[in-house]
């Protein structure tokens, strides 16, 4: 109530009451509306008071979520990365074997002479390097990756990740690429040298590398399609990422059990809205896995490497994805550093059914490897014995496409890759295997995998594997906050050579002390073990 207010009511009782009272307590009242009137000067007081602390604290409070907002970064740009030590101990078991060096070597001095059968028979054993053990005990390693997404426009944005993977106490691939024995050729081709499509996926050295750098347009024209163009997102694909405890790409990845290749490339894609096709989408795929250079007359004849792929995925939900591919890489090369003759095509048809039921994830992978080879081989100058049991020396051919000498063929292999995952959300454990076998003639695109010896995937015979991954109780402080062990066991089996390698006819590792033409330019290994820890963290 006023003060006005007040004042006549207290006026208007006042005229009713008789005269004598009136004069008797008229005092009174002036004194309670003086008291009434201090009364309320003072909670006007307190209210302004409590008024300006409020002005305050909602100051304090935007200069706060200003600063939060200026340390999480503008709304248009996201950054994010991971870091990973990882320790591994090596050994495999390398057969009896024709070297190639050690051939070469036996036959220099006896270069223009003649042997009869016999005595051909008698130098060979001679030429069989004695099988002996591989092993690196304490193989340790640092990988950084720093991701970058950033919104230019409305519909079209740009992602990039940059790579550093390097070798304590090494400044080089040494370690992982050279063969102790000497070759200058290693163990595998995936693992020989570092290359384009391998480079901050193989352990090397301390640079950061840019391994992805790409630009998405999305809902091209208003319709359900997007294009991108860059370094593309090409490796760690479905579902190779269920044992790396990392997420699914998307749409911008590929099959990991076909492709797991730092690509330059571009995707055109389209994703329609079918109610009974969830998630569907499909896309063409082009990547340039090779660049020629300038044409020259003395190099005239040879041509970029090429890729181009189809991809479609009809099923793409949380619990359950379909995925199907072809791609085929035209004009394949010899060496991916220096191309020196070009060896025909390849191509590569896959299926992948991946699904989660519970806390279980089981995926299944199916795909099948078609050589088309030309009449070109890799050739270099060798000592050889001709028809008539003498030694020469000229450049011969030494491998094609999948075939040795004479005996062009196309050739087709395939592989199965299958494998489960149980998750305990109560603990942070994950415990998984998987298994995947190779045909004689089977061949992938996979040399930036995950694993030290060579891809498990390019494998020509079986590859068996075993893990945990152990999360740590910790709450998540980045956006993709995540810190874990992983802690693992791989068992390679090779029945067949050339693992990784498209170059040459494969030989039985049974049978490579039987005859002298089986004879090996890289060493071969006929098991191997990797026992491996790493330290995760994802922010």
């Amino acid at each position: 109530m006023g003060i006005k207010k007040l004042f006549a009511l207290l006026l208007t009782l006042s005229l009713l009451l008789p005269l004598p009272v009136f004069a008797v307590d008229q005092a009174d009242l002036i004194q309670k509306i003086d008291d009434l009137s201090k009364e309320l000067d003072r909670l006007k007081q307190q209210m302004q008071e409590i008024q300006k602390q409020n002005t305050v604290k909602e100051q304090r409070i935007n200069i706060v979520e200003k600063k939060a907002e200026q340390a999480a970064g503008p709304s248009w740009l996201e950054i994010g990365g991971d870091y990973r030590f990882r320790f591994d101990s090596l050994s495999g078991k390398v057969p009896n074997y024709y070297s190639f060096q050690g051939m070469q070597a036996a036959l220099a001095p006896a270069v223009g002479n003649t042997f009869t059968p016999a005595q051909l028979a008698a130098m060979m054993p001679g030429m069989i390097t004695t099988g002996y053990t591989v092993k690196n005990d304490s193989l340790l390693t640092n990988r950084f990756g720093l991701n970058l997404k950033a919104k230019a426009t409305e519909d079209v944005q740009v992602k990039a990740r940059l790579l550093m993977y390097k070798v304590w106490g090494h400044e080089t691939s040494g370690p992982i690429t050279t063969d102790p024995a000497g070759t200058g050729y290693g163990y595998f081709a995936d693992r020989s040298f570092l290359f384009d499509g391998t480079a901050g996926h193989v352990p090397s050295d301390e640079f950061l590398r840019v391994d992805q750098a790409y630009a998405t347009w999305s809902n091209m024209f208003g319709a359900p399609m997007w294009f991108s163009v860059g370094r593309r997102p090409s490796t760690v694909g479905a579902p190779t990422n269920i044992r790396q405890n990392s997420e699914k790409t998307g749409t911008a990845g590929v099959p990991g059990h076909m492709i797991d290749y730092a690509f330059d490339g571009g995707t055109l894609g389209v994703a329609p809205d079918i109610a009974m096709l969830p998630g569907a989408y499909a896309k063409l795929c082009y990547g340039k896995g090779y660049d020629s250079g300038f044409k020259t007359p003395a190099n005239n004849t040879l041509k970029d490497v090429n890729f181009l792929g189809i991809n479609v995925v009809p099923y793409d939900t949380e619990n359950l994805l379909i995925e199907l591919q072809w791609n085929r890489g035209f004009d394949i090369f010899d060496n991916p550093n220096n191309m020196t003759v070009q060896l025909g095509d390849i191509d590569g048809f896959g299926l992948l059914v991946s699904g989660k039921i519970g806390s279980l994830n089981l995926f299944g992978s199916a795909v099948m490897s078609k050589t088309h080879p030309n009449d070109n081989q890799l050739s270099m100058p060798a000592y050889y014995i001709d028809n008539t049991g003498t030694v020469q020396y000229q450049t011969i051919p030494l491998a094609g496409l999948m075939y040795d000498g004479a005996n062009k063929e196309s050739r087709t292999g395939s592989s199965y890759y299958v494998g489960a995952r149980y998750d305990i959300a109560s603990s942070g454990t994950k415990i998984g295997a998987e298994y995947n076998y190779g045909s004689k003639y089977w061949i992938t695109f996979a040399p930036a995998s995950d694993d030290m010896w060579t891809s498990k995937l390019g494998t020509r015979g079986s590859v068996y594997e075993a893990y945990i991954i152990q999360q740590l109780n910790k709450k998540p402080i980045a956006k993709r906050g995540d810190a874990y062990f992983r802690l693992g066991y791989q068992y390679y089996d090779f029945q067949y050579t050339g693992s990784n390698s498209w170059l040459g006819e494969p030989k039985k590792i049974s049978d490579l002390t039987a005859d002298p033409n089986n004879a090996q330019l890289m060493t071969p290994i006929k098991n191997a073990h990797d026992i491996y820890l790493t330290f995760d963290v994802v922010f």
